[in-house]
């Protein structure tokens, strides 16, 4: 196997900063080599066009995402000013999970040729391969740093890396190929029976300073939390093929009373009968590889999803008449410790079947032992009994505000411990990762027995401080007797509309979407879109259960708890006309076009570049259609880079206000209605604490071309 020490993930704490920078290039450039020789195992241009599984995009949209990802956020961050491609950049910005903001609508996207997103990702090469060689780099590198957005792309494409190749394992497989730089493993034997091993009592403590980072990490990695593990004991082995065969054969397909009522409604709609990369063929058992199907290797881990994994504890904790289930993540913590695996990356090759530094493919379970177990890392992930959610002091990176938080939902789990294809941050047992549990990863488990397992925190109730004051400033109460802002901007557009058709109306920047249920008090259909995740998600959940629950600071460290209702407010009714998405207003995707009315509250000044959203707006608004424009104008080159405002500065030596300018880009094609307006809005901060502010409010209506 392609073996090279530029799959590990860099130390960031080193103080030399030329082999810091070394470091980070051979990262750079062992990675995008090998994402883009994971592609070449598709025969044909054909195989990157058709969807593997109907809940993901095709392998189109993946091999251009990563290199996408570069940009993006290099832009976000201020690192590049100019974009290579904005048409792909946006095409293939989103759409990875199966969010309800994902777009997977076939129909909505017209892929470019495989050609022309390799020229694409070679020119990303050139882009990112220049920067890591010029810019500026102080040692060590910490989480506010430049440098920590272009790890962030190297470490996020090795995610893609592993995700990408259970796709292609998903394919059909005449769209697949053998390649000899993925050669799966040659080793398989008997299968060995299972055996408990006791796992002392012991202390637990995870989590990273995010002042002194000595690697990469994810968002979630970041704070502290320590817990005392009773003790337990756990499987010496992964559950191997053979193993989990006795389930099948045993009917545990068809008994309902193993599964959970979420097991029980995917396993009823998936119709499955055996794991999914089972294959039953006239000679018996087969099992499907990445680019082959082999005779099935019963010494090998088996492979599921969590549902899978928990109704065989079910089962055999019936059997055994123990309380067998799946570990928690702080039980496979205290296992990693009891069998001396440490934290950071391994020395190449490892002892481990991990970081492509054996095979393209699971190995027989007795073949890398720690401690007194085997696979302790590797080979497969290990489904754990925790969704995923925040340790005490966690915190969004700016950059990417959104790669953990949609997940604090319950319907999440993690998984430990990395497998066969795992590179850089995901081969270190302080990241997590989590999956739906219906999803299909190369993940098995590993079965503990022990007590009732303490639950983390329950992420039910939204406690990102920032979402929970939005959740308030539009769901909650009018404090000082200031109507609510978002109601209040929607009931003037509804007014200045009249009695004209109300088809479809886009609320931009509708953060956590009140104004998006008001419009739709009139409109077909209204299309809430905002940048950040963490906020739609909330419009997504109140327009799918009706209700948010969030808390709120209220002094310190005490906060109160919230409940809003649909119901309560009168918008029960609204929620079918609704739909969230997640995009940038300053690179919208084609189809978001032919609305009858806009409006963007409170945007403009947060735009990266605002003259150009202002100069293209017109393009997805109908003739005669209304652009409603509110802002306070607060300019800040923290949002905006000085030189790209549109106002508030000296023009030719007199007063050049935003109005001005808002005035200037859209007079060739809207015409300005009435005067300006001033619409106060109050944000709550603490009990004691509130915003007062004045947001100027402009309509424009689109003139006929």
């Amino acid at each position: 196997m392609h073996q090279t020490i530029g799959l590990r993930t860099p130390r960031l704490d080193l103080g030399d900063a030329e082999a810091l920078r070394r470091s980070v290039r051979e990262a750079f450039h062992a990675t995008f080599d090998r994402y883009t020789q994971l592609f070449e195992v598709l025969r044909s241009d054909e195989a990157f066009c058709v969807k593997p599984i109907a809940l993901r995009h095709p392998l189109i949209f993946y091999f251009g995402h990563t290199a996408t990802f570069f940009v993006n956020k290099l832009v976000l961050a201020g690192v590049v000013e100019r974009r290579i491609d904005p048409r792909l950049e946006s095409m293939f910005a989103i759409g990875v999970d199966e969010m309800s903001w994902d777009d997977l609508d076939a129909t909505h996207y017209d892929w470019p040729a495989v050609d022309a997103v390799r020229a694409y990702r070679t020119r990303v090469r050139a882009l990112v391969g220049g920067l890591i060689d010029t810019l500026p780099l102080q040692a060590p590198i910490g989480w506010d740093s430049a440098w920590w957005v272009i790890v962030m792309g190297i470490e996020h494409e090795r995610i893609h890396l592993e995700t990408s190749s259970v796709l292609i394992r998903q394919h059909e497989l005449a769209y697949v190929r053998p390649h000899p730089a993925w050669q799966p493993c040659p080793e398989s034997g008997e299968a060995p029976a299972n055996a408990l091993v006791e796992v002392p009592a012991q202390r637990v403590v995870l989590g990273r300073d995010r002042a002194r980072p000595q690697v990469y990490g994810w968002d979630n990695e970041f704070g502290r939390h320590e817990t005392d593990v009773p003790e337990f004991r756990a499987a010496r082995h992964l559950v191997s093929n053979r193993e989990f065969l006795d389930f099948v054969d045993d009917g545990g397909y068809r008994d309902d009373s193993l599964w959970t009522d979420e097991g029980l409604a995917w396993r009823r709609f998936a119709q499955a009968e055996h794991p999914t990369f089972w294959v039953r063929a006239a000679s018996g058992w087969c099992l499907r590889l990445m680019c082959a199907e082999v005779p099935m290797r019963w010494d090998w881990p088996v492979e599921t999803n969590c549902h899978e994994a928990r109704a065989f504890c079910a089962w055999a904790a019936r059997r055994s008449g123990e309380n067998v289930r799946l570990p928690t993540e702080d039980e496979w913590h205290a296992l990693r410790q009891a069998a001396g695996v440490g934290e950071l990356p391994q020395p190449a090759p490892a002892a481990a079947n991990i970081g492509l530094d054996h095979w393209a493919s699971s190995c027989p379970v007795t073949r890398f032992a720690h401690g007194d177990w085997f696979d302790v890392i590797g080979n497969v992930w290990q489904w754990t009994e925790t969704p995923t959610w925040p340790f005490p002091g966690f915190a969004v990176h700016p950059i990417y505000d959104d790669f953990t938080t949609p997940t604090f939902d319950d319907r999440h789990n993690l998984i430990k411990g990395g497998s066969w294809i795992s590179c850089g941050n995901e081969a270190l047992p302080g990241s997590r990762y989590a999956f739906r549990r219906h999803f299909f990863q190369h993940a098995g488990f590993r079965y503990v027995v022990g007590g009732r397992p303490a639950q983390p925190p329950s992420a039910y109730y939204e406690t990102d401080r920032a979402v929970a004051e939005y959740c308030e400033f539009h769901y909650g109460d009018s404090p000082f007797g200031v109507a609510n802002f978002p109601a209040e901007l929607a009931r003037i557009a509804l007014e200045a509309h009249g009695d004209r058709p109300a088809r479809r109306a886009l609320d931009l920047g509708c953060a956590t979407g009140r104004a998006s249920f008001e419009l739709a008090r009139r409109f077909e259909h209204v299309t809430g879109i905002d940048f950040s995740a963490r906020f739609i998600g909330v419009g997504t959940q109140l327009a799918a259960q009706g209700r948010v629950r969030y808390t709120l600071t209220d002094e310190g460290e005490l906060v109160s708890y919230h409940e809003r209702t649909l119901e309560a407010l009168g918008l029960a009714d609204t929620s079918a006309r609704v739909q969230f998405m997640q995009g940038d207003a300053c690179n919208l995707k084609d189809l978001y076009t032919g609305y009858d009315l806009i409006l963007a509250a409170n945007l403009i000044d947060r735009l990266y570049a605002p003259a150009q959203f202002l100069r293209g707006v017109h393009a997805r608004l109908n003739p005669g259609g209304l652009l409603l424009i509110a802002s306070p104008y607060t300019w800040l080159e923290e949002y905006t880079k000085r030189e790209d405002w549109i106002g508030g500065f000296k023009k030719d030596g007199e007063n050049f206000t935003t109005l001005d300018g808002l005035k200037a880009l859209l007079a060739p094609h809207f015409e300005l209605l009435g005067v300006p307006r001033e619409v106060p809005f109050v944000l709550r901060e603490t009990r004691r604490k509130f915003q007062h502010t004045l947001s100027e409010v402009t309509l424009w209506r689109r003139r006929a071309d």
